[in-house]
């Protein structure tokens, strides 16, 4: 490209003769050519650049109007040494310190979120267990107390109902998860009952013709068995495992309940219900059940002196708002006895007192206490001679009633203050 192009393009201004001078006029020599700059590639600065570069006149600190005579601050320089350490690994135990906070803070919510999930279980596992028991206790009552089959027979498959609804509520229980299978057990151990209780039922009805009450009250005996099992299952396949299990999920203050439907197993014994099948059809037997029966007085004491009454000398009692008497008996015979009835009389003149109890049920050899109280005596029974006396009911098959009662001699006397 020419220089007339150049200087036509605007790249360089394009000079005139009288600008050009030779090397002879501006005295310098041909080796002086290398050192000649050519200033006119170089382009002129924008307006930018000049803006970039021009620097804003610092402002006076000192307070002298503007004048730059006064001193000086100097220039702020990084903080070096121990401080900023110091105060960066104050602040990295900080921000470690919120962080296991909040782990533990977490982990707290999650503790109690998981024990309330298995306290809430445990008390609707509680309402069925308690309900089924007291079914139990029910149970008990009626077959030591019943005399009629047909009332038992409509009991049992009442309380084969209640068990029945029991199973089903169960059923509903959602247990958590770790507790799920086994708490299948505790809906087996309420199957067992409902099927049990209504199995008695069909049980009774159908040994009612037979004439051997031995082999009746076996049958009865077999079907009564799953009663028993359920309290294995409820104890050995359902509490015990829970326990263990919440034991290892760290699980604390959850109490896993026990159910007990039977609680003697000599009330579903063979012996038990041969008993039951002499009192509702006595004449299957002939009204004498075979074996050793019968029950005896051992003693009477007064309380709360604690003295006990003697056939041989006469005893005073002294009498107080609570005064009782306290008679021991004694299951003499080989067999279970129910309901024994056992009665206190005293004689002071006038018309006698009389208080009736009842001993539900009595094992062989065993010795159980009666007692009463709540005595109104006559004026007329304070310094005479008394009679108290205790009969303890013959029970069926019983043949020594020799040692049934005894009769004491008291003197009655008002107690000191």
């Amino acid at each position: 490209m020419g220089p007339d192009r150049l200087a036509a393009g605007g790249l360089f201004p394009l000079l005139t003769a009288t600008q050009v001078r030779s090397p002879a006029d501006t005295g310098m020599s041909t080796y002086d050519d290398d050192e000649i700059e050519f200033d006119f590639f170089d382009e002129p600065e924008t307006a930018e650049a000049t803006q970039r570069g021009r620097r804003l006149p610092r402002r006076d600190r000192s307070g002298n109007g503007g004048s730059g005579d006064g001193p000086r601050r100097p220039p702020l320089r990084a903080p070096t040494g121990l401080v900023p350490l110091a105060r960066l690994v104050g602040l990295v135990a900080i921000a470690i310190a919120v962080v296991v906070a909040l782990v533990f803070w977490v982990g707290a919510c999650q503790g109690k979120s998981k024990h309330d999930e298995y306290a809430s279980y445990a008390s609707n596992v509680r309402a069925i267990a308690q309900s089924s028991q007291s079914l139990g206790v029910e149970f008990a009552n009626k077959l030591i107390a019943a005399t009629k089959q047909a009332d038992l027979e409509t009991s049992l498959q009442q309380y084969a109902q209640q068990e029945q609804q029991a199973y089903d509520q169960a059923q509903q229980i959602r247990a958590p998860g770790p507790l799920r299978r086994i708490h299948q057990h505790l809906v087996d151990a309420l199957e067992l009952r409902a099927k049990g209780l209504a199995g008695l039922g069909d049980a009774l009805s159908q040994t009612a013709t037979l004439k051997d009450v031995s082999t009746a009250a076996q049958r009865l005996t077999d079907v009564a068995a799953l009663l028993t099992a359920s309290d294995v299952v409820w104890d050995q396949l359902y509490r015990l495992p829970a326990t263990e299990e919440l034991k290892t999920l760290g699980v604390t203050g959850v109490v896993v309940p026990e159910s007990h439907f039977i609680q003697n197993n000599d009330l579903v014994s063979a012996r038990s219900f041969g008993i039951l099948e002499n009192r509702m059809h006595p004449a299957s037997t002939g009204g004498t059940p075979s074996g050793k029966h019968g029950d005896g007085l051992v003693s009477v004491r007064v309380l709360p002196q604690g003295t006990d009454l003697t056939t041989a000398t006469a005893t005073t009692v002294k009498v107080s708002a609570d005064l009782s008497f306290v008679a021991t008996v004694v299951n003499s015979g080989d067999f279970q006895e129910v309901n024994v009835p056992v009665t206190l009389t005293i004689n002071a003149g006038g018309t006698p007192i009389v208080r009736r109890q009842s001993i539900t049920i009595i094992q062989p050899a065993q010795q159980q206490t009666v007692t009463f109280s709540n005595f109104n005596l006559p004026t007329s029974a304070f310094g005479a001679k008394a009679t108290v006396k205790v009969v303890v009911g013959a029970v069926a098959g019983e043949i020594n009633t020799s040692n049934n009662s005894l009769s004491y001699t008291v003197f009655f006397t008002l107690s000191g203050p």
